[in-house]
C-alpha cells in the first residue's frame, strides 16, 4: 500500500522544476497525477518521466491566469482521473528588478501569476473538496516572503498573501475535513533561479555568495522541495493545517 494509491494530484506548473520533482515523486507514491502547465510539452516531459517508471500521469494544458481555462483543466482531470485529493499551487513568476526599477506592468503580470492564478485554482477546486468533506492544499511560496529579497519586492508580496491567504483558508474549512499548509523554497537550482542570477549581472559570484551564506553548503536542489510537499498532502499530516515550512538549506530560520 503506498501513501497516495489512486489518489488524484494536481500540481501547477509541473512542467518546471520543483513542480516536475513533485509530480514524479507523487507518482513513486502511487498517486494518479495531473499535470498542468501553460508550456504543454514541458507538461508531457514529465507525464513521459512518470510513465517511464511506471506512474500514472496526465498532461493539461493550463494558464492559471485564465479561469476559463482553468475551469476546463479541473474539469477534464475530474473526468479523467477522478476526484481530486491534493492540489499543489507551485506555477510562479518572477522579474528580478530593484522595485523602483519595475513597471505597473510587471506588477499586473507578477500578481497575475503568483497570486491570482493560486486564487483561481483554490475559488475551483476547493468546492469539490468542501463536497467530499477531504481535501489537502499545499501552496509553494517562498522564502522572499518570510524575510524580503532585494529585487523581488512584488514576487515577496504576492508569496506572502499565499501564505496569509493558506492560514485564513485553514480556518475556514478545518470543519470541512481539508488542510492547507505552505512550502517556502530558498534559493534552488531551477529556471527561475537562473534568470535571478542572470539579472542581477555577475552570475557566478551570486550563486557563490548564495553557497556561502546557506548553512547546510550548496544551493537546492528541485528534489529536495518534495518531501515536504508530500508530507503535508500525507495522512501523516491529518492534524497539520495553517502551518509554514521554509526548505532553504537553513538560509532563514523563522521561528
Amino acid at each position: 500500500m503506498k501513501d497516495f494509491d489512486n489518489k488524484v494530484i494536481v500540481i501547477t506548473g509541473a512542467g518546471g522544476g520543483i513542480g516536475g520533482a513533485t509530480a514524479r515523486r507523487f507518482a513513486v507514491m502511487g498517486g494518479h497525477v495531473a499535470v498542468l502547465d501553460r508550456d504543454m510539452e514541458a507538461a508531457r516531459r514529465t507525464v513521459t518521466q512518470i510513465e517511464a517508471e511506471g506512474g500514472v500521469a496526465r498532461a493539461y494544458s493550463c494558464d492559471i491566469t485564465d479561469r476559463g481555462a482553468v475551469e476546463a483543466a479541473i474539469s477534464a482531470v475530474e473526468t479523467e482521473l477522478g476526484p481530486i485529493h491534493v492540489l499543489v499551487n507551485n506555477a510562479g513568476w518572477d522579474v528580478f528588478r530593484p522595485f523602483l526599477q519595475t513597471s505597473p506592468e510587471d506588477w499586473e503580470r507578477l500578481i497575475a501569476i503568483n497570486l491570482t492564478g493560486a486564487l483561481h485554482m483554490h475559488h475551483v477546486v476547493l468546492p469539490l473538496m468542501v463536497g467530499r468533506k477531504a481535501g489537502r492544499v499545499v501552496n509553494i511560496a517562498s522564502d522572499a516572503a518570510r524575510v524580503g529579497s532585494s529585487g523581488e519586492a512584488v514576487y515577496a508580496a504576492c508569496k506572502a498573501a499565499l501564505v496569509a491567504l493558506s492560514k485564513t483558508l485553514a480556518r475556514e474549512h478545518a470543519r470541512d475535513g481539508i488542510t492547507f499548509n505552505v512550502v517556502c523554497p530558498g534559493p534552488t537550482q531551477t529556471a527561475l533561479f537562473e534568470d535571478y542570477k542572470k539579472g542581477a549581472g555577475n552570475a557566478e559570484k551570486l550563486a557563490e555568495a548564495f553557497r556561502r551564506s546557506i548553512p547546510l553548503g550548496r544551493i537546492g536542489e528541485p528534489e529536495d522541495l518534495p518531501g515536504a510537499i508530500t508530507f503535508f498532502a500525507s495522512d501523516a499530516a491529518g492534524y497539520v493545517t495553517g502551518q509554514v515550512l521554509s526548505v532553504s538549506g537553513g538560509l532563514s530560520m523563522v521561528g
